[in-house]
Formats: C-alpha cells, sequence, structure tokens
C-alpha cells in the first residue's frame, strides 16, 4: 500500500504527473481540492476565514472569493501564515481519511498525494516515496504568464511564497523533469509508475 507524496512549485507539471499516474491507475487525492472542499459555504473553515481576514473575501453568493483572499496572503507572509494555520489542519484530516478510504477499497492500491506546499506542511509524514515535479522558477513563472494570464511580478509572487527549488530536492526521492517537452514529463511518469507496480 505506497502512500507517494507528489509536490513541485505552482506551474511545475505536477497536475500532469498526476493526470498520467491515475490513467495507469493510481489513486490521486489532490490536495488542492481538498482546500476547495474544506472551505466550502456553511464550512467551519470559511467561516474562520471570515473571521480572521473579513467579510470582503465572500462573493456575493456566500462563496470564498480566492482572489481577494489571495490578494491579501500572497502580499503579507504573517497574513498567510495565518490562513495556513485555519486551513492546513482541516485539509490533513481530510486527506487521511481519503487515504483511509483507497486502502480500504483497496489494499495493493497505489495512493499519489499530489499536494504542492509538501515541504511546508507534511515533508515529515511517513511517505513511501517523495517525487518532486521539477522546472526552473524561470520556466513556472513564464508558464504562469502565458497560460493562467498573470502579470510577471504576480507569477513571481507566488513562486516566491512557496519553498524554493533547493528545499524540495533536497527531500525528493524522485525527480521528474518538466522544464522540456510534454513527451519527456510523461515518460518520466511512466517509468515511475512501472517502479511503482513492480
Amino acid at each position: 500500500m505506497p502512500l507517494i507524496a507528489l509536490t513541485g512549485g505552482i506551474a511545475s507539471g505536477k497536475s500532469t504527473i498526476a493526470r498520467r499516474l491515475a490513467e495507469h491507475g493510481a489513486v490521486v487525492v489532490d490536495a488542492d481540492q481538498l482546500v476547495r472542499d474544506v472551505q466550502e459555504p456553511g464550512s467551519a473553515v470559511l467561516d474562520e476565514i471570515v473571521a480572521a481576514f473579513g467579510e470582503g473575501v465572500l462573493r456575493a453568493d456566500g462563496s470564498l472569493d480566492r482572489a481577494a483572499l489571495g490578494a491579501i496572503v500572497f502580499a503579507d507572509e504573517g497574513e498567510r501564515r495565518r490562513l495556513n494555520a485555519i486551513v492546513h489542519p482541516a485539509v490533513r484530516a481530510a486527506s487521511a481519511e481519503r487515504f483511509e478510504a483507497a486502502f480500504c477499497a483497496d489494499p495493493d492500491a497505489v495512493v499519489v498525494y499530489d499536494v504542492p506546499l509538501l515541504v511546508e506542511t507534511r515533508v515529515d509524514d511517513p511517505w513511501e516515496l517523495i517525487v518532486v515535479a521539477h522546472a526552473p522558477a524561470s520556466v513556472r513563472s513564464g508558464r504562469l504568464v502565458d497560460s493562467r494570464g498573470m502579470s510577471a511580478s504576480d507569477a513571481d509572487a507566488r513562486i516566491a511564497a512557496q519553498a524554493g527549488d533547493d528545499a524540495r530536492l533536497a527531500v525528493a526521492d524522485v525527480v521528474i523533469d518538466t522544464a522540456g517537452t510534454l513527451e519527456h514529463t510523461l515518460a518520466q511518469a511512466d517509468a515511475l509508475w512501472e517502479r511503482l507496480s513492480v
């Protein structure tokens, strides 16, 4: 019952690798989706976020305005830590439930936790392998500008808000180089799957 952590900085190609592993049969648990789930309207987490950051982080329909919240927390490390203290414990609990459910359904499952903030929050968990999707920050910044329409300064701020490449590479058991072609990334993901499924 291998439990694999898949991490990488924003726009590193991590989701591409996760999709490929899922195609091979891995159960992928997406930390970003868990964050969205625990912040649904009516949740205790959303109530805490509003109490901490004000009604301005809500949309008219009562859902979280991620852009408004992002503007606050990506501009101020103290505010980002405040948000993380609210969200991370709920995400940790939700991920543990997903892992347990996957292994209950299939004790031999390969479970991949797609988690951008592994180094910052979960590096000491008992992972069988830590896989890092790696592309230089300059490449990732260009992707954010080209594919997500961010300004260069916004892209650089998002990258700077995460752990640096050196910190991620230092904990890696496997590094998948995502700076080249899509085919090159997928071939490395395929090789990883072969290793996991032996």
